[in-house]
């Protein structure tokens, strides 16, 4: 299956994200991609994703990360609602409690 997600490039200390049209089973590391759809420096917080060519892969069946559908929310060339990417906080548990578990 394939899916338009962030790929991070740049040095250490100075992240700069692809937006690529990847398989899903390539690891985001790989650098194995089919095409650029655009790019993403959260340090100026720019954006410059070609909306035609994602519309276009979408339109295919190609499937958004998380992160992406979000990006293309904010910049209204989707319609729906945000997906929350953050995990979900789990309550403290004191070691004390953890060993009666056990």
């Amino acid at each position: 299956m394939l899916k338009i997600r962030l790929q991070r490039i740049g040095r250490k200390n100075d992240p700069s994200f692809r937006a690529v049209l990847t398989d899903s089973k390539n690891s985001t590391k790989s650098g194995k991609f089919l095409e650029i759809v655009g790019t993403y420096n959260p340090k100026e917080g720019k954006t410059n994703f070609s909306t035609d060519r994602i519309l276009y892969w979408v339109s295919k069946g190609a499937k958004l990360s998380d992160t992406m559908h979000n990006f293309l929310v904010h910049e209204k060339v989707i319609t729906g609602k945000k997906i929350n990417v953050l995990p979900k906080k789990k309550p403290t548990v004191k070691r004390k409690e953890l060993k009666k578990k056990v």
